[in-house]
Formats: C-alpha cells, structure tokens, sequence
C-alpha cells in the first residue's frame, strides 16, 4: 500500500509521526534571598504535534536538588535518571547531602562526554549549606556556568532583555515568585513551542515548595 500523500504529494505520515519527543521548551532558574526557583512550562512537542501539554520538567535529582529539561525528553530524563542514582550514593558515602556544584559537575561531565549523541540543555537548581541556593548553566554541549538567574529552551530567545531589565539580586521569595512567572508567561505567548501551565518549584533549606500556576491564571500582557 503506497503512503499517505498531501495535496502536494508529500509523506503526510513522516515528519511528526516520526519525530522524537521533545521538550522545546521555556525553562528558567533565579536566586532569590534564602534560596532557588525553578520554572517550566509543560508543553511537550512531537515535531509540530503537541504530545503532552501537563508535563513536568522540574525532575528531582536529590531532596535540595532539582533541575528543569530542555531538549530530546528522552535524553534529558536519561541524564537525570543517572545523575540521581550517582549521587544517592554519594550521599551514603559522605553521610550527608551532595552539594550542588558536585550535582552538577556529573550533568556537566556526561553532557559533555557524549555531546555528540544528546540533545540536552540543563539546567541545575538548588540549596545546600555551604553556599546556600545556586544556579548552574549546562547548555548543549557540556559547558557548566553557575549564573543568578538562567534562561534556556525554545522560549528564552524572546525573554533575554525583559531577565535583564528586571531581575534583581536578593529579591524576596514572592518577587521571585512573580518575576519567573511573568518570564515564563511571555515566553510561552511568543514561542510555539512552549504553553501550557507554569511549574515552579521553590527550593529552600526546608526543601522544596512546588506550585503550579493554571492557564487562565498566568498574567496578561499586550495582545494586538
């Protein structure tokens, strides 16, 4: 039986039928006064075909740990997956929690060392006692950067100049709150790739917070 052909005598069948699950995406990370947030949307492309659109891309790795995917979905849960079994045993050995920066040199390290087979961007999020929240920057290709604020995925090209113009250091956990929410909404306005709701993670001596901001809840901005 010969494919199924377009009006223009295309393979209707091919390009998102067999399309790789992707996380195109909207993610980003801000230190606020006492600790992190995180912040994703959670639409999942296949090709142009959105395969899921509650995802969650806040994926633990330890209890003060977590990091938010961008990228081949297989990929980036892969990673996290081996990242988390490294340091539950390195947390039995030292009798404590891994640091952050420790979590964040393994993603580094595997991201770069197979570099050439994945299409992962990380982004590392969380507190521990030595240096209390931090942000780590893992983009395509294995670079590890700790920044106070990092954007990644499909969206953030759009939201560069509004984190300039408006992230601040020390800010309260609320106004952290409201500025990562505000970034993620325009970036979801703009990018096709991105929608859905707004995960956000709050991560703090105590643990993690976990809040979830619904569709007709995100704020609003210009709408020619």
């Amino acid at each position: 039986m010969p494919p199924v052909t377009s009006d223009y005598g295309m393979n209707a069948e091919s390009d998102w039928m067999n399309a790789a699950h992707s996380t195109g995406t909207s993610i980003m990370a801000a230190e606020f006064n006492g600790g992190v947030i995180i912040g994703a949307d959670s639409r999942t492309t296949t090709g142009a075909y959105i395969a899921n659109r509650v995802t969650d891309k806040l994926t633990k790795v330890t209890d003060h740990i977590y990091c938010c995917r961008s990228g081949s979905a297989a990929d980036t849960q892969a990673i996290a997956d081996i990242v988390a079994y490294h340091l539950s045993f390195h947390g039995m050995e030292l009798g404590e929690e891994p640091l952050v920066e420790t979590g964040a040199a393994v993603f580094r390290e595997l991201c770069y060392n197979y570099r050439d087979s994945l299409m992962a961007g990380i982004l590392v999020a969380g507190w521990d006692k030595r240096k209390g929240g931090q942000v780590y920057s893992i983009p395509i290709g294995g670079m590890c950067v700790r920044q106070q604020v990092s954007i990644g995925g499909s969206g953030s090209s759009y939201v560069y100049g509004y984190v300039d113009a408006n992230y601040k250091p020390n800010m309260s956990k609320e106004e952290c709150v409201k500025f990562i929410t505000n970034t993620l909404a325009l970036a979801m306005s703009r990018d096709g790739s991105s929608g859905g709701v707004v995960r956000l993670g709050i991560i703090t001596e105590e643990g993690i917070e976990r809040r979830v901001v619904l569709g007709d809840q995100l704020p609003k901005f210009f709408e020619g």
